[in-house]
């Protein structure tokens, strides 16, 4: 009985991620990323915050320095480290979150290059203030009560999982470059076997 409930939620995770709608925005990020001559950072409260900090650093191990940028700090001077050349991935499932909204208004009239947004559709708030929108679709969450983000933020990690490594390959970011930014632990060994 445990398995097969494990299971479920298992499933309707993975659901969520391969239903997560592509087309050319998908590109346009890549690009906007690739392009970008300062660093990148990311952006979000509660889970999708937890998302974003780990977006931010597998960006940075994959070689593209990135930082996490706490939306309720930003508010409180911390938005000074963004600056001109720098872009945003701002992550929010429902789009409506203030603080987001307001970091990516920050963001933009610090001189930001780009924002993108992460979020379930274009029908929210967030949507209308970015450049680009990676939608991950109107997504049912694994959580019995629909509260919980669950499907949701998986649906994001591993967007943002996709971008970094299709980023990283577009870079030419060899194995050697990888062992540079992870000298320690485990994967920092087996980087340089």
């Amino acid at each position: 009985m445990i398995q097969s409930r494990v299971r479920k939620y298992l499933d309707s995770e993975s659901e969520a991620i391969k239903a997560i709608p592509l087309d050319s925005s998908v590109e346009k990020a890549v690009d906007l990323i690739l392009k970008c001559k300062g660093k990148v950072f990311t952006s979000g409260i509660g889970k999708a915050g937890y998302i974003a900090k780990k977006a931010a650093s597998t960006f940075s191990t994959t070689g593209t320095p990135s930082v996490f940028l706490h939306p309720a700090e930003s508010a409180h001077g911390d938005a000074g480290v963004i600056s001109k050349g720098d872009i945003l991935i701002a992550y929010s499932n429902s789009g409506k979150t203030r603080e987001v909204i307001e970091t990516v208004r920050f963001a933009k009239s610090l001189g930001a290059t780009g924002v993108v947004a992460i979020s379930a559709s274009a029908d929210n708030p967030l949507a209308q203030e970015v450049d680009i929108l990676l939608p991950i679709g109107e997504i049912t969450e694994a959580c019995p009560y629909q509260l919980t983000p669950t499907s949701s933020t998986a649906a994001m990690i591993a967007l943002s999982d996709a971008l970094a490594l299709v980023v990283m390959e577009e870079r030419g970011f060899t194995r050697e470059d990888w062992a540079q930014r992870h000298h320690g632990g485990y994967l920092g060994q087996k980087s340089r076997q």
